[in-house]
């Protein structure tokens, strides 16, 4: 029964256009076509005219989550590495973005890939939706810094989530949600590529930061 009444719901957010809905957008005149379900009856009998009324719908937005796993990733000096932090703050942007029939969508990068871009998922709600940010966060390899990097033959180095930025800029529509994780370290031609982002969609970016690279030890000449 949960499951079905979740399948019912359309979103919480407002839509941009009027239709079916809780929220009264406007009341005008009756025009040949509209619903005869939608008079309001009080202010038709006030004017002698025939009036309707105009809702605002309630919409489902989709929320991309853009995972960093690059190997700056799995740095760590205190309790936890950056990337378990990533993984708590994957898996509550999931609880946030997947009730009430809205959708999730993750993209990883920072693994290698070509494209900039590693595992993607399509946008899913409900548990499904709450699933993939956790199987993301979990099954995304992030690589040992030690053996990984610039000199690394193979092995990815610098990542950049500019790359990922412009698909959803560019594929996803309107009115959506984009939160970037990452500890944004490495080239930073990803700054064109946030604001485009930024003018399509609320965006939200998620800095993962460990003292150790504020705050570096007297350990002597290294």
């Amino acid at each position: 029964m949960g499951r079905r009444v979740r399948g019912l719901v359309t979103g919480e957010f407002r839509s941009a256009a009027t239709g079916s809905g809780t929220d009264l957008a406007r009341i005008r005149p009756y025009v040949p076509g509209d619903d005869v379900r939608q008079i309001d009856w009080n202010v038709t009998a006030r004017t002698n005219e025939p009036h309707v009324r105009l809702h605002l719908p309630e919409r489902a937005v989709t929320t991309w989550l853009l995972l960093d796993v690059s190997p700056s990733m799995a740095f760590g000096t205190a309790d936890r590495r950056k990337a378990d932090v990533a993984e708590g703050v994957s898996v509550a942007i999931g609880h946030l973005a997947t009730r009430h029939g809205n959708r999730l969508a993750v993209l990883t990068y920072g693994d290698g890939g070509g494209d900039g871009g590693g595992w993607r998922s399509s946008p899913a709600g409900g548990r499904g939706g709450l699933l993939t940010a956790l199987v993301a966060a979990r099954q995304s390899t992030v690589p040992d810094p030690t053996t990984s990097g610039p000199g690394a033959p193979g092995l990815p180095g610098p990542s950049s989530p500019a790359e990922p930025l412009r698909l959803v800029a560019s594929a996803a529509p309107p009115g959506g949600v984009v939160v970037v994780v990452s500890d944004f370290r490495g080239p930073r031609d990803w700054r064109g590529r946030l604001a485009e982002c930024a003018a399509r969609h609320e965006t939200i970016a998620v800095e993962i930061r460990d003292p150790r690279e504020d705050d570096l030890p007297d350990v002597g000449e290294l």
